[in-house]
């Protein structure tokens, strides 16, 4: 009797088990079908925008037009900007500049700095209205570098040579052949000693710091978050609750607002907060899910 009514018991276990994993398989499909018919659009209400900038910038027309377009959305009260990047081309890092700088005409943008927000990273911080880092973040390396590599050497060692045909001799170089001649290098020190000043005075005049100062802190050393701040290169410590701090008390954005990220469209964020609800309920969630570099504490015997 005991064993018929245990066997009834699991039975019952197994149907809700399966009645689940139904369930969350019709709302998928449902989930699904909606994005597939819903077009991404605004943010039907008030909210704080925020993008995120990781890993190497290059040239990203698309990105650049979507935050420009915030610019326009007055359903978007601010904007914060998230970057964790050690930078990259100083023309993308440049056109993201200008591209910020748009919506700061027409609301608050505040930065947040994570792990590594340096060269051209810091340009784009420079586009913000307040700049708030952790005290370990990487920032500076106010500079411009350009490098190469040449294997005329190694060439010459093997036997094997190689000819040029240009209209001009500085046509061409550095061709990655030859050591560059002092005439090429004289012309490419030129080009980065101009972007070099075109970097330090927007430093300057962002930052409101005076150019000397600004010059012999752009030796291309980096800094932490601490050092920054002393030396003005940021203005407060922090994430992002200080950073929608300083937009309540010194821009009068309402705390009530939801801060929704502007880089996904309404599908990805539809779709990704269904999936963290449901790895949410998973077991051992928490445990499998970090990554990066970490600060934990471990025992010498484990």
């Amino acid at each position: 009797m005991s064993d018929n009514f245990e066997m009834v018991i699991d039975r019952g276990r197994l149907r809700r088990k399966v009645t689940f994993w139904r369930v969350i398989a019709v709302v998928l499909a449902i989930l699904v079908l909606l994005t597939m018919i819903s077009p991404a659009g605004p943010v039907p209400t008030p909210y704080v925008a925020r993008i995120t900038i990781s890993g190497i910038i290059m040239e990203n027309t698309a990105r650049d037009e979507n935050i420009r377009s915030l610019a326009k959305d007055d359903r978007a009260k601010a904007l914060i900007v998230h970057i964790n990047s050690p930078g990259g081309g100083s023309t993308a890092s440049e056109q993201l500049y200008h591209a910020i700088r748009k919506v700061a005409e027409e609301k608050p943008v505040v930065i947040t700095m994570g792990s590594l927000a340096a060269s051209g990273g810091y340009i784009t911080a420079l586009a913000g209205d307040h700049i708030v880092a952790r005290e370990t973040t990487i920032t500076g390396s106010i500079g411009v570098i350009m490098q190469y590599s040449h294997f005329g050497e190694l060439m010459d060692k093997i036997g094997i040579g190689s000819e040029q045909v240009k209209s001009g001799k500085l046509k061409g170089d550095p061709d990655g052949l030859h050591p560059m001649g002092e005439e090429a290098r004289a012309v490419f020190q030129s080009m980065i000693d101009d972007s070099f000043d075109w970097f330090t005075g927007l430093v300057a005049d962002r930052r409101q710091i005076d150019l000397e100062k600004v010059k012999k802190l752009s030796d291309g050393r980096v800094y932490t978050g601490r050092q920054a701040l002393s030396n003005g290169l940021i203005d407060s410590l922090g994430g992002q609750e200080e950073a929608m701090g300083w937009l309540v008390v010194e821009k009068g954005i309402s705390d009530d607002l939801p801060v929704i990220d502007v880089d996904k469209s309404r599908k990805e964020l539809l779709m990704e907060e269904f999936f963290n609800s449901i790895m949410g309920k998973m077991p051992f969630n928490e445990v499998l899910s970090l990554d990066g570099l970490i600060s934990v504490w471990q025992p010498d015997n484990y």
